[in-house]
């Protein structure tokens, strides 16, 4: 029975294909030690890889000579790495735990690339999974948080999560096959294992099949958090059209505005608080601001704009080109290319940020304007005007960089050098 549910969990989320190179992830616990006898047992190509995070003394010595005397018994192929871990969480600046994942994962992806297997299958069970659900729920979390672990994530496979931890031992008892435990899985100062330890029991208290309840509800809410995700990529097409603004009228015309707003930050590293104080700040002032780890937004108006904290930094230079020309010159419509004429300067062009009392006479008008009012003006973001640029003939501005000329250096019907501008950057 065990052999036969593990089969057809495989079939029906499409994990694995007959005659592929599995990567087992084998600490020699009894779920990894049941994952490849039944995977072998399916017939599927097997090698084995073993982390040492030298975390429990003698016990990972242990749990090593036991997995190398069982892939040896098996006939399987068996990788092992050995990690300082609490040197590399000290140096990250994580979690040991987090550190051992990390490291853990790098290298099941390294590996699964060099000896050519198709997934990594870990041995997550479905008791793992009901785990993970009371523990997003205890923390806050919304419906991604709810379904559980996932039995694909990427090149990573977990065959098991339709059988409970009791039906593991039992089918390990069958085959008269032994495992090792470790000792901290006993121990409740983690906050997973008082789940494990002490909640879930009280659980079944009340209802002897807890777990089983719990892990058909992430499996439904696993078919609905599909059609939550359709709906919010529709409406983020629709808020969003550029793919990077948001619309803040169209945002607010949704159903659920908010939780359509944490969809579209949370990736970007804002946390459910944040995202509450960005929404509040939608329709206050405009020109306040927001900052995740890695991304800035300003609330613009009627937008909401964003960008990268750190962006590349580049260095703009200005292009010139003088040629003759017959008048009259036909200046073509563009507002990237400055095209002025070049008797009209007087001195050595300078390109620089736009200050606070810069002033020009917008090409076409006839007084003069402040650059922040045209800025204004114009809508532009503070972000735009942050990097707005200009060129200077000593003390008068030229071109406002692709936004408009100076009127004083217009091209003329008596122009006959023209002076073509123009800002790249590198």
């Amino acid at each position: 029975m065990f052999i036969r549910r593990v089969s057809q969990y495989i079939e029906e989320k499409h994990l694995l294909q007959p005659g592929d190179k599995v990567l087992v992830a084998l600490s020699g616990g009894a779920d990894s030690v049941a994952l490849l006898r039944v995977l072998l047992r399916l017939g599927y190509v097997c090698e084995a890889a073993h982390c040492n995070f030298h975390l429990r003394g003698e016990e990972s010595v242990r749990d090593e000579q036991f997995v190398r005397e069982l892939a040896a018994r098996l006939d399987v192929p068996l990788h092992v790495i050995h990690f300082d871990t609490n040197e590399y969480a000290a140096s990250h600046g994580v979690s040991v735990e987090m550190a051992a994942r990390e490291l853990r994962y790098g290298w099941f992806g390294q590996l699964r690339r060099e000896c050519g297997a198709r997934v990594v299958a870990v041995a997550h069970h479905r008791d793992d999974s009901v785990e993970t659900f009371l523990l997003n729920l205890v923390r806050g979390t919304g419906i991604n948080g709810l379904q559980g672990i996932r039995p694909v994530n990427g090149e990573v496979v977990r065959p098991l999560l339709c059988v409970s931890r009791a039906e593991i031992l039992e089918y390990l008892a069958s085959l008269g096959q032994a495992y090792v435990t470790d000792s901290t899985n006993l121990q409740d100062e983690f906050v997973r294992n008082k789940l494990r330890l002490h909640v879930i029991p009280m659980l079944e208290t009340i209802n002897p099949s807890v777990s089983e309840t719990i892990a058909e509800t992430a499996r439904r809410l696993s078919d609905v958090a599909e059609v939550y995700h359709a709906a919010i990529r529709e409406a983020m097409e629709r808020v969003m059209p550029d793919g990077e603004t948001v619309d803040i009228p169209a945002l607010c015309r949704e159903p659920g505005a908010q939780n359509l707003l944490f969809e579209i930050l949370h990736p970007l590293g804002f946390n459910a608080a944040q995202v509450g104080d960005v929404f509040r700040a939608l329709h206050g002032e405009s020109g306040r601001m927001f900052h995740s780890r890695e991304w800035t937004l300003l609330v613009d108006r009627d937008r909401l704009v964003r960008r990268p904290l750190k962006e590349e930094e580049l260095t703009p230079q200005l292009v010139q080109e003088v040629k003759e020309v017959e008048p009259p010159f036909v200046v073509p419509l563009t507002n990237t290319v400055a095209y002025v004429d070049a008797d009209a300067v007087e001195g050595q062009l300078i390109l620089r940020r736009w200050q606070s009392g810069d002033r020009f006479v917008p090409f076409g008008m006839k007084g003069f304007k402040s650059v922040r009012n045209y800025l204004r003006d114009k809508k532009v973001s503070r972000f735009e005007k942050d990097r707005q640029l200009v060129v200077c003939d000593g003390n008068r501005i030229v071109w406002l960089v692709n936004e408009r000329v100076d009127n004083r250096f217009r091209v003329t019907s008596d122009t006959h050098r023209i002076l073509r501008l123009e800002v790249k950057w590198r």
